[in-house]
């Protein structure tokens, strides 16, 4: 894996890489993750049109090595790079998994399916439309006016307006998983109750 995130997996907690792992392995046995068992393990039932393709676009951006897979070690670092990562990598992060054909520019029908699909798969009730959301952000960060967004202008723009950053970051905050996954499955209540049960 390398540097992929700017954090090697040794530099992760050991407690942090067992929790992982032991959940890793319990959801998907043979080391490889597949797109269903990816859908299962972060629980993801149900999915309108765009959001499935929204997860295969997440899926595939986790696949480092595009065998069609995530393993153990491409999962820490997909994991670390959400969670832990600095703001200009996840930045780059998300504008390869909103760059849906890879062409290199996110025009407004990517962007609008990305953030119509985050909404269904997060459940969000925001005050602005998907489509008002999307032409606002064109508006803000489309320096050139050509429809598209570079890399450049997806970069600088997102990271000069403190409203953009925080509605992106929090349309990919995965800490609820972290979570189930420092909980054995369970949503934190439930864990707790568990607990004070056993006392």
């Amino acid at each position: 894996m390398g540097n992929m995130d700017g954090k090697t997996v040794e530099e992760l907690s050991t407690t942090e890489c067992h929790q992982w792992y032991k959940k890793f392995m319990t959801e998907c046995p043979s080391g490889q993750l597949t797109l269903y068992e990816f859908k299962q393990f972060f629980g993801l039932k149900n999915l309108s049109p765009a959001a499935n393709k929204y997860v295969e676009q997440m899926f595939e951006t986790f696949d480092f090595n595009k065998d069609g897979y995530i393993d153990f070690m491409e999962y820490v670092a997909a994991l670390s790079l959400v969670l832990k990562g600095k703001v200009d990598q996840k930045l780059r992060w998300y504008f390869k998994l909103y760059d849906v054909d890879g062409n290199g520019c996110i025009d407004r029908a990517e962007l609008l399916n990305i953030i119509k699909a985050i909404r269904s798969i997060n459940r969000c009730n925001e005050k602005m439309t998907a489509e008002e959301f999307t032409d606002m952000v064109f508006d803000k960060i489309d320096i050139n006016g050509d429809g598209e967004l570079s890399l450049e202008e997806f970069m600088e723009g997102v990271q000069k307006d403190e409203m953009l950053l925080d509605i992106l970051t929090r349309s990919l905050d995965l800490t609820h998983i972290v979570r189930l996954i420092q909980n054995d499955g369970k949503n934190p209540h439930e864990a707790g109750q568990e607990a004070q049960e056993a006392q």
